[in-house]
């Protein structure tokens, strides 16, 4: 989870992020350890595939607390955890977030990103 004490207070993220898609494949990558998806189509991501922010992809005109987890998404990458919206991050319920510069995060595209290989797909049996 995306945590307010390590993006304001610490300004560093110092592991993957988990992040939803709309549509994920029957099978998952560890560190996943279930599937919950409804297609067998290889081009959409199991849960637990690894992907990274892109090194070039740049992060300098948003708000201080994206250009922490900008930086924590190149480093870490952020893992498929669950269906939802696509690329959204999950972040740790908190009242002192400020919802107008995390709003900066909607403005990164997935072309943003890059499928890291983290091991086989598995299914479940």
């Amino acid at each position: 989870l995306v945590r307010y004490d390590e993006v304001v207070q610490e300004g560093l993220i110092d592991h993957a992020l988990r992040f939803t898609i709309s549509r994920s494949q029957t099978g998952f990558i560890h560190p996943a350890t279930h599937q919950a998806g409804s297609t067998a189509d290889a081009n959409v991501p199991p849960m637990g595939a690894r992907f990274r922010m892109k090194p070039g992809y740049s992060c300098a005109a948003f708000s201080a607390e994206v250009k922490v987890i900008c930086t924590a998404l190149k480093r870490y990458g952020m893992i498929v955890a669950d269906n939802g919206s696509n690329w959204y991050l999950s972040g740790q319920h908190d009242p002192r977030w400020d919802d107008d510069a995390l709003g900066d995060l909607k403005l990164i595209p997935g072309s943003a990103f890059e499928a890291v290989q983290t091991g086989p797909v598995l299914h479940n049996p």
